[in-house]
């Protein structure tokens, strides 16, 4: 490049957090750690955040305004300047509106960065939007993303092609309805303790560790709070072991990291790995390689790579299995967003593998700016 030309365009990227799931707190957290580590040398960063109500608003990009604490939750106001996203193949252009003033051009976006968890960001409704305009984005597309949020398909997904999964009972919101004694006696299969959660939210929220049938109901309420469709988990005794997968380059097969395994402490109180475990205190660790015989890491790994790729997967993702006392390996499931601040499992798992936080940022967006728009 000559001194008379000019330096070449940067990629654009959108990066979007927030929305209206129960976990938009977690968005904003995952948002900020990004913000601060992606490199400004290499992108061009448009921060636009969702609010609860599902207004789309300029933010100003600020890190120190999104973070989690014990004593502040993040928000995204829904008072900014309005963004307007293109929903036409032949237009990338966001454009901003504001009260009487008028509409003004932010500029073609090469890549969207959707860093939402839960419904309405990481279940395929935002990635369908995309797909109509032909924008890319990092991540899985509208079915992997839709599958693997919804935790009863999900299994049937893994079951489908052979994979392991753990008992389980479903109850939909019209038998709950119907017959709440009928849908509890169904539970009485599985044994307990059992997990009840949302089936189509997070790994964070409305999730309960039950010991016994008299503390059922309560839990299967709290979980439709936030899924009026709940699933029942039979506990599994052993080991929680994960891993973290990234999209393979072209044609290559998916990338696995290390394997990991978080301990909940004792000091932290907690009987599982909660909410307030993975964002508010210190009441989990992650060790990283996990220390469990080689053997098992690879059918991890193994286990790992098969569920990326019978969802169809693209992006990112994190698998969560269980290592039994009789040393079985068990999946328990995928998440196609896992969380992504940068004490998060997922980023972790990769910086022990060898790849840091700004570089598995880079890789991502690479990987979203090299694949196709369309049927893929």
């Amino acid at each position: 490049m000559t001194a008379d030309q000019p330096a070449p365009a940067k990629p654009r990227v959108a990066i979007v957090f927030g929305g209206r799931s129960s976990e938009h707190a977690v968005s904003c957290a995952t948002a900020a750690g990004v913000m601060r580590a992606i490199d400004r040398d290499a992108y061009d960063v448009i921060p636009i955040g969702i609010s609860r109500d599902g207004h789309w608003v300029l933010s100003d990009g600020d890190p120190r305004a999104l973070e989690l604490t014990a004593d502040r939750t993040p928000e995204v106001a829904a008072s900014g300047a309005a963004v307007v996203v293109p929903l036409a193949t032949t237009d990338r252009t966001l454009t901003t509106l504001e009260p009487q003033e008028i509409p003004s051009s932010l500029g073609e976006v090469d890549v969207v960065f959707p860093l939402l968890h839960g419904p309405f960001g990481e279940d395929g409704t935002i990635q369908g939007m995309f797909e109509m305009a032909d924008i890319r984005y990092v991540g899985s597309g509208v079915f992997a993303s839709a599958a693997g949020m919804d935790k009863h398909y999900m299994k049937v997904l893994f079951a489908g092609a052979g994979l392991p999964v753990g008992p389980y009972v479903v109850i939909p919101d019209s038998q709950w309805q119907r017959d709440k004694a009928a849908a509890m006696d169904a539970v009485g299969a599985l044994d307990y303790p059992v997990f009840v959660k949302p089936a189509r939210a997070g790994s964070s929220m409305g999730i309960s560790r039950v010991s016994s049938p008299e503390a059922l109901e309560g839990a299967i309420e709290l979980a439709r709070e936030h899924d009026r469709k709940v699933i029942v988990e039979q506990g599994i005794v052993g080991r929680e072991i994960e891993c973290a997968v990234l999209q393979g380059r072209g044609t290559d097969a998916p990338r696995v990291s290390h394997v990991g395994e978080i301990e909940v402490t004792a000091e932290g109180g907690h009987e599982f790995y909660d909410f307030e475990a993975k964002y508010l205190d210190d009441g989990a660790v992650l060790s990283c390689p996990a220390n469990v015989p080689e053997s098992v890491s690879e059918e991890v790994q193994r286990l790992a790579a098969a569920a990326f790729e019978a969802l169809g997967c693209e992006g990112l993702a994190r698998v969560d299995c269980f290592y039994t006392d009789t040393g079985d390996v068990i999946i328990n499931e995928i998440n196609t967003m896992p969380g992504f601040t940068p004490h998060s499992m997922y980023p972790q798992m990769w910086e022990a593998t060898g790849l840091s936080y700004p570089e598995l940022i880079d890789e991502l967006i690479q990987l979203a700016l090299t694949r196709p728009v369309g049927l893929r």
